[in-house]
Parts: C-alpha cells; structure tokens; sequence
C-alpha cells in the first residue's frame, strides 16, 4: 500500500522533480517560489538524486537568466529544470524556443499564474502556459496535487524519450498552494520511470569538446524552412511516448493517466473540455448530475502540446450533440480562446475525415477563474444547462456579470453536491498571525493520524501581511474533489474581534454548526459588544458559540500577538476530530517541529499556550434576541467619493465579486487617494502617547510602515475646538518651537497595525535597568505603550480627525 503524506503540490513537485535532476536554475515567483526553496533546502541538506548525487542549485539574477542557465546546462548534458510562473515565465520564452530548437531534454515546472495586463495580478489561470503554446515545448496539465506529483515524474521521464522539453503546469495557488492527503512517489518508482538508456543517449548527444560539434548556427533562406520541419516526426511520436509514460506509471502505481481522460455518463450528448484544477470542480458535478439520470460528461485535457486530435475526438462520446470548452485564459481579439480553437479544429478535421464516430456537435466556447476567480458546481451545473437551452450563450464568462457583453452565466446556488460525511470548517485571520501556518498543521494533524482524507486551502488578499486570510479545510472517509472555497462550514473561527464589523464571517456557517470567536471579552460580557446583525445570525442559525481571550493568553505566555497556537488548540477541542489528549500531544509535537528553530524557548511557550488554551474556552449561552448594542457600521464614511462607495467600498467588504464588469476599469485606471477610505480596524492594541514623557523626537513617526502615528507642530490658537481627551504638549527644541508653540503625537486606531514598531523605537519606552538588581524592567512611565484598541477607539477616532484638520 502506497504511503500517503499530506503535502501542497509546490512541494509535491519539488520531490519528484529533485529527485530527477542533476541541476536546477532558478529564479522566484509567486506562487513558484516553494518549488524552488524546497528543492534549494534539500541540496543544502546534501539529499541525493535518483543517481546518489546532490542537485546544483543555482539562484540566477532573472528568469530569463534562469532559462538561459537552463539553455547551456541542457547542452552540456546535465539533466535540469527550472520553476516558474507568469511575467518570469514570459522571460523564458526566447531561450524556450532555442531548447525546444535544439531538441533538449528539460522540464519547467510552472505553478500557473495570470499576467499583468490591465493590472497585476499575482493569483491564478493559465495565460502564462498560453503564451508560450508556439514554443515547440510540449504542455502537459496537472488538475490536482496527486496529479501534480504524478505526471511531473511524466513529464521528466517523457521528455527523455520524446526529445522534446515539457512545460508541466498546475494552477497557481489553487494547486500550488492546495494541502492535500496524496500517495507518495518513492524514489523507487521514480528510478523505475527513467529510462537511462535514454538518458546515456542524451548525453552522448551533448557539446563535449572530446566529441566536438556546433550548435547556434545561421541559416539562409535555402535550407531555413527545411531545419525548421525536420523535427515533426519528434513531435508526431511525442503523444505516444507520453502515453507509454503514463502506463508505465499506473503499472508501477495503480493510477492510470491518459492523453485525455473522458468522465459521465457513455451516452452523454452534452460534454465540457477543460484542464487544470477546474476539472475537479467539474467532475464532482457530472457525477451528481449522472447520478440524478443527466446525459452528460466532461473531457480533462492533459496533454495539450502537441494535441493529440486523433485521441481527443476517441475520447468524446460517439452520443454528443453540445461541446463546451472552457479556457482559464482571455485572447482578446481572437475568434475564440486557445483551447476552444484547438478542440474546434480538432473535432472538424476527425468529422472531415471520418474518424469521428459522431456528427459535427455545436461548440460553444466559456471563459472561467480568471486571476484565481472561485469556480464552484453551481456555476458547473450553469454550464451543462447553458447547453441545453434553445438559444445557448455562447463565448460567455462563467461566475461574473458581464453586464458589457451580456455574455455571462452565473450558478444556481440551489445545486448542492453531496458530501456524505465530509466536514468543512473555516477560520478568518490576519496576514503573518499564524492562523494560516497553523492550520497547514492542522490538515496535516488530520491527514496524518486519521483515516480521514483532507484538503486545506488558503484565501489570501494581496496586501498578505496584516491583510485578510480565510483557510478553507476540508476532511472526510472519501476523495475531496473540490477545488473551490467552503460555502457549508461545520465550524467556523474568526481569530479577529473587530472582523464582526467588517465581513460577513457567517453567511457559511451551517445551521447549528459551531462558531469560535477570538475575544477580549468573556462569554458572559461579549453578547453586549456584537452587532445586532452577528447576534440575529447566530440565533437565527442557531450556533454553537465559543469565546476564548487568546490574546491574554498569547500575551500571558510571552506570545506576543502570535494568537495561533491558541486557537488552533481550541479548535481540535471543540471539533473531536482526535480524543483531546492525543490532539494535545500532536498539537505540541507540530509545534517543536515549527519552532525548534527559533530555540526551545519559543517552543516551550507555544507548549503552555496549548496548556492554557484548553481550560481558557467558553460557552455562550446566548438570549433570544439581539443586545441592540449597535449595528455595523458602513464600510466608507458617507464623505467618501462615489467611486470609493460603489467599488472600493465592495472589495473592502470583501463583496468584490459581485461587481460587474461595467463598475471595473477598462485600461486599468484608478483614482488616486481610495487607501484612506479602508479602515482595517485589526490592531488588538494601539499605542497611546503619554506627552509628559514623550522627548519629541519624532522616531515613532518615521517607523511606522502605515503612517498610522504621525507627528504635528502648530501654533497654539490651532487647538480651538479640539476635542476634550486631545493630548499636546509644548515644543522642546528650538527648530520646532520655530515651527509653533504646540505638538502633537496621534495614533490613527482604526489604520494601525499594532506591530508595536514605533514602542520598540521610543527612546522613553524601552525598559529600565533596575539599580538594585541589574535586571531589565518594563519601563513604568513609557512615552508610548500599547493599550487595548476597543478601549480607546471611539475617542481616539475624534482625536485623529481632529488631528488630520491641523494645519
């Protein structure tokens, strides 16, 4: 029996792909970068390859370094690879076609991700893969983190046989960076999978000075176009020899891969083509839409170059009448996307030759998931029924309102996928709080000490640190097929108090499902500090409601406002999935795993966070109605301009997906100045000013990464009208004291992040030897100190507005 491990697919294809290569040149990207560390972490381990040999890493100056490094390393004999994604991808296309040119043996290994055009976008689809079809590297998909592992091996196995370089690509982020439960490849099968007498061969074909040869040469017009066609027949065997590799490996692994892999019903007349991670959105949906008697079936690409037609038109059933193809791409100006056009040709020419054991079907053409857009069954189930209506839209946009074009479907939220057993639980936290790390432990937790498959995913905005973070986890007896966000959650966590105010964090938890809130207050205090809106939800959904002080807790142990091992901690207590003494042992064994690092003294005080966290939770025992303490306020003030209210005020309530094309900007351009409408409001603790102490010399200020504490002079008749609790002190210095009598050090409470930076700069609040014995104290009287954010937030707003006014 195969052994499973619980890994995300950068890492998945790292192994297989250290394990077959003798040098790797590369250069990171997001979201690539993972292959590359890993692959660097296990050379400086001195882990050896298939060959014993330890791998020679390269870090290049530039991608298109990287595939130049690639070019002459492939020349010179040394099996070798490269990773990559987007814009750094595009910096290799001009040595791809001299590698594809020169019939090298290489594989890049490419974590999908959109390019920058009307803006960037670090998320994924596969334009970048598009862009480089003409290249002559043959283009293999990979739907899953299984499928990951699996045909990376493919791809460098095949590329040895075939002469021909691969381009193996998965989606960025949405396989990358997916954690799931897989069977490993051992390093047996990986040898069995190369041929070395293809390998002794590509090496006798290198540059040797012993055997000497040229490459590089310039052709004239009388034999240019006869070079140029003398590697067809590597590139008509190369379907074949991809073939034979993918049988090689479900004989030594029992998982059978093909050219195109055909799932639904046998007498489907309604088929979708597609490849990449939306093939196993798609496939859960046909097998519930087969179950409930529907004719319909799904076509996942996975060889796209060179495309195989012969074998794609096999593998349609000989009962279809509608074809939809959907691309993760946008070509704008061409007749359709890329894939479209392919399967378009491909269908043509086996109907015109009579190879086709079908009539010519309609094909219809569909757009999905752009820049990592979630691609869920109720948009699926849009698709197939989209084929069955009298007049179909056709070259349409699937999960967004195209209101421009009118060209648009948008799912049936009423189509539900059974999960059987399967629970989903999410966890709303901050950029670099932990919550994401922890809960990779968690799904590995689970993937490793239970029978249980498991998924995790990671939702991420693209400010990162201090910005918003949803992981989507997912556990269950059966195969998870679902690449897409949780939208029925068991459990649910918000690790930030004042996101109730913000986001709906709710509007996936099931009904009586468990709700877990990180909060300053105590279960028998919070009712009366939530919205009325949070509140009537819980009711209305009837939750199980927890409340747990994991800043007290985290602060208490020496965490600082690391809140994670917390509540990680309380969400294996709450959920059962492990008895609580063993998830409390394998809690406290992942955490010395993370932080053995950084000394035992930062494990010891993850331990006695877990320690603290299981007697810290509790039960609210709600009433039946709201407290009415207050409503949540609007996202942007009634001031803000119009275009801040109507489309930045929906992609801070992170809503952004129900804009429609016709609110976006067709080139890209932006009003100026919208980042002072945001009001993130995550800061547990703010500092608060003392004047008496403070010296003035404006260090708190010029740290600060927000520009959330600032620093005025001004003259003394400018305090008229300041609110009550506004503080000011009196000049000190002669420079400023020529600037007015009068200065202020003010806080913005919703904007700051409570990083703690501008305290620890604060000459007069560092901590103070203590005379009598020489140990470092807390400083009793700081200028600055950090006091809780809910404490002084409605004043200090007042306070900063006033503040903002002075001259």
């Amino acid at each position: 029996m195969a052994h499973k491990i619980t890994v995300d697919g950068n890492t998945a294809v790292a192994k297989v792909a250290f394990a077959c290569t003798e040098v790797a040149a590369i250069y990171p990207i997001t979201p690539s970068s993972p292959m590359a560390e890993t692959c660097d972490q296990f050379a400086t381990l001195g882990r050896k390859n298939i060959w014993g040999t330890t791998p020679t890493i390269v870090e290049m100056e530039s991608e298109g370094g990287a595939a130049g490094a690639v070019h002459g390393s492939v020349t010179t004999g040394s099996l070798t690879t490269t990773f990559t994604a987007s814009q750094g991808l595009l910096l290799m296309i001009p040595n791809m076609y001299k590698i594809a040119g020169e019939l090298s043996p290489a594989v890049f290994h490419v974590s999908a991700r959109s390019l920058a055009c009307q803006g960037l976008c670090i998320f994924g689809d596969q334009g970048d893969v598009m862009a480089c079809r003409q290249t002559g590297f043959a283009i293999l998909a990979s739907n899953s983190v299984q499928e990951a592992q699996d045909l990376a091996l493919v791809a460098h196995g095949a590329t040895l046989d075939a002469r021909v370089p691969f381009l193996h690509f998965f989606d960025g982020f949405r396989t990358s960076h997916e954690v799931q439960k897989i069977d490993e490849i051992d390093d047996e099968t990986i040898r069995q999978m190369i041929n070395e007498e293809a390998v002794a061969d590509f090496r006798r074909r290198a540059l040797d000075p012993e055997h000497p040869t040229m490459r590089g040469t310039a052709q004239n017009p009388d034999m240019n176009f006869q070079g140029r066609e003398s590697c067809q027949k590597y590139y008509e065997a190369a379907p074949a020899v991809v073939q034979a590799s993918m049988d090689k490996l479900a004989a030594l692994t029992g998982r059978s891969y093909h050219l195109f892999d055909y799932v639904g019903a046998p007498d489907a007349e309604r088929v979708v083509v597609a490849m990449g991670s939306g093939c196993e959105t798609l496939h859960e949906t046909v097998e519930a839409l087969v179950a409930a008697g529907e004719k319909v079936g799904l076509v996942k690409v996975r060889l796209y170059r060179p495309f195989a037609a012969d074998a794609f038109v096999a593998a349609l059933p000989k009962t279809v009448k509608t074809v939809t193809v959907l691309d993760r791409t946008k070509e704008p100006g061409a007749v359709g996307d890329p894939l479209y056009l392919d399967v378009c040709a491909a269908v043509a020419q086996g109907v015109q030759a009579g190879t086709a054991a079908f009539a010519q079907p309609r094909i219809l053409g569909g757009r999905y998931g752009l820049g990592s857009k979630d691609f869920t069954p109720q948009m699926c189930k849009a698709v197939y029924d989209n084929m069955s209506a009298a007049k179909p839209v056709d070259h349409f946009a699937v999960g967004i309102v195209d209101d421009v074009t009118g060209r648009y479907l948008l799912g049936d939220e009423r189509f539900e996928i059974p999960t059987g057993a399967r629970k989903e639980c999410m966890f709303w936290g901050i950029g670099a709080d932990g919550t994401v790390g922890a809960n990779k432990n968690s799904i590995k937790i689970i993937g490793t000490y239970t029978d249980n498959y498991a998924q995790g995913y990671f939702e991420y905005d693209s400010k990162k640190s201090g910005g918003v973070t949803v992981s989507h986890l997912r556990f269950g007896p059966d195969v998870i097929r679902s690449p897409y966000f949780c939208h029925k959650a068991d459990f649910t966590a918000c690790h930030c108090f004042n996101y109730l105010e913000k986001y709906d964090v709710l509007a996936a938890a099931k009904p009586g499902s468990t709700f877990l809130l990180a909060s300053p207050y105590s279960a028998a205090e919070v009712w009366a500090h939530m919205p009325d809106e949070v509140e009537q939800t819980i009711i209305d959904k009837k939750l199980r409601f927890y409340v747990v002080d994991a800043a007290k807790i985290a602060r208490a142990n020496g965490m600082g406002t690391r809140t994670n091992t917390v509540l990680q901690t309380a969400f294996f207590k709450l959920s059962g999935i492990l008895p609580e003494a063993e998830a409390i042992k394998e809690l406290k064994a992942y955490a010395e795993k993370s932080y053995a690092m950084k000394g035992m003294d930062v494990v010891e005080k993850n331990w006695k966070c877990i320690d603290a966290a299981v007697a810290a939770i509790e039960e609210v025992h709600y009433p039946s109605q709201p407290a009415g303490a207050f409503k949540k306020p609007p996202t942007v003030a009634a001031e803000a301009p119009a275009f801040v209210k109507d489309v930045t005020a929906k992609m801070i309530a992170q809503k952004g997906n129900d804009l429609p094309v016709s609110a976006i900007p067709a080139d890209g351009t932006w009003p100026t100045a919208t980042t002072q409408w945001e009001k993130r409001n995550v800061a547990a603790f703010v500092p608060e000013w003392d004047p008496a102490v403070c010296i003035q010399c404006g260090n708190c200020s010029a740290i600060c990464p927000h520009a959330a504490i600032r620093l005025k002079v001004y003259g003394k008749d400018a305090l008229a009208g300041a609110p009550a609790d506004f503080k000011s002190a009196d000049t000190k210095t002669p420079k400023m004291k020529g600037l007015g009598e009068k200065m202020t050090v003010q806080c913005a409470p919703e904007d700051c992040m409570g990083c703690t930076l501008c305290v620890v700069k604060c000459p007069m609040s560092q901590p103070k030897k203590d005379p009598a014995t020489g140990e470092l104290k807390a400083n009793p009287k700081p200028a600055l100190k950090m006091v809780p954010q809910l404490s002084v937030r409605e004043k200090e707003i007042k306070n900063w507005d006033f503040f903002l006014k002075l001259p």
